[in-house]
């Protein structure tokens, strides 16, 4: 290919960064590997599972075993301010974070791709599952990744337009299985390496913990059903989410479900299943990759990560948008993100009001 074209790989320590890295290297370009790390935790010489020292010394192996250089660059005090300061702010506010959404937009992707000028670079490489698309036009399109199970184009519908020309999703177009299989006839040192599953800064799932270490013991408040009536009491709003049924501590009776939590009064409003069911949102905060569309036109949304997008009317606002399904949605959760489809394409998104 004549001169070989640099890219800086986003090295996680991962199974699919690692593959993303070595397709790359087979098709002959010049890579270096950059590993950032995000957070420790608390009280502990370690860092959240994703950006642990196993994994970055996970990563500093598979790049010695590519043969390429490996940066390892602190980034936590944005990851504070853009990703772990606006999580804890909106538990406390009563809703639901997106912090994925946030981190790829602010601390991830835009970051990494002025570091890869300073490397001589042009693109970045990471091992989402998503696809991106040139059109004849030259801008980039954002599409689903192949593995339904694993598609990741959900928490990219924020990044900026430039910074997605930019980038390159090596395993985009696989199944998870493929991508193992492919670890393993390249002889990837973590091959066979666990997927992470939970949020990398609270790998224990225990958000209420988590932000009362950060931020102090939260305020008891009532749990109450949609009428005001108190049925129990809980330790703290934080952690609560729409449509939570377990951890309620409510004993016997009908299944009782999260329908609201108000930060002003400090309760959870609970109630039967059904009351669960909506037709509508305001979103908030949009953010469009192609042009701002201006009249009401069908697509398909997602309202959070393991949601199969909806038919529904999209209704632009100033800085926002509605949307009206067609089928009752379980669970609108204010705070998650809500994400544009037509077909395969993302178009946009924001967060729910």
């Amino acid at each position: 290919m004549g001169t070989k074209e640099r890219v800086v790989v986003a090295m996680s320590g991962g199974v699919d960064s690692a593959v993303a890295a070595g397709l790359l290297m087979e098709k002959g370009y010049d890579l270096v590997g950059v590993t950032m790390h995000l957070w420790d935790a608390a009280g502990e010489n370690q860092v959240g599972r994703c950006c642990s020292p196993v994994d970055r010394e996970d990563a500093r192996r598979v790049c010695e075993f590519l043969g390429i250089p490996h940066y390892v660059i602190d980034e936590r005090e944005s990851f504070r301010e853009h990703v772990v300061n606006p999580f804890v702010d909106e538990y406390q506010a009563g809703r639901t974070p997106s912090p994925c959404v946030h981190c790829n937009r602010t601390v991830k992707l835009s970051f990494l791709q002025g570091l890869a000028q300073k490397f001589g670079a042009e693109r970045v490489a990471t091992g989402h599952y998503a696809r991106l698309q040139r059109a004849p036009s030259g801008e980039t399109r954002l599409l689903r990744g192949r593995d339904r199970g694993k598609d990741q184009s959900y928490f990219l519908f924020g990044v900026p337009r430039e910074t997605l020309g930019r980038l390159i999703f090596p395993v985009g177009e696989l199944e998870k299985d493929e991508t193992r299989e492919v670890a393993r006839r390249l002889a990837l040192p973590n091959a066979d390496k666990d997927d992470s599953q939970e949020l990398c800064f609270v790998p224990d799932g225990n958000i209420r913990g988590f932000i009362e270490q950060d931020r102090g013991e939260t305020a008891p408040g009532r749990i109450v059903d949609e009428s005001g009536v108190e049925l129990g009491s809980h330790e703290g709003i934080t952690g609560f989410t729409v449509g939570q049924r377990r951890g309620l501590g409510l004993g016997g009776g009908p299944a009782r479900y999260v329908l609201k939590v108000i930060a002003d009064s400090n309760e959870v409003v609970v109630g039967p299943e059904e009351r669960l069911m909506a037709t509508s949102a305001q979103v908030e905060n949009a953010a469009w990759i192609g042009e701002t569309p201006l009249e009401p036109f069908e697509a398909h949304v997602r309202i959070r990560y393991r949601h199969e997008p909806a038919r529904a009317e999209v209704r632009p606002l100033d800085g926002g948008f509605q949307v009206h399904f067609e089928e009752g949605q379980r669970a609108i959760a204010p705070g998650q993100a809500a994400v544009v489809y037509q077909g395969e394409e993302v178009l946009g998104g924001g967060f729910i009001a």
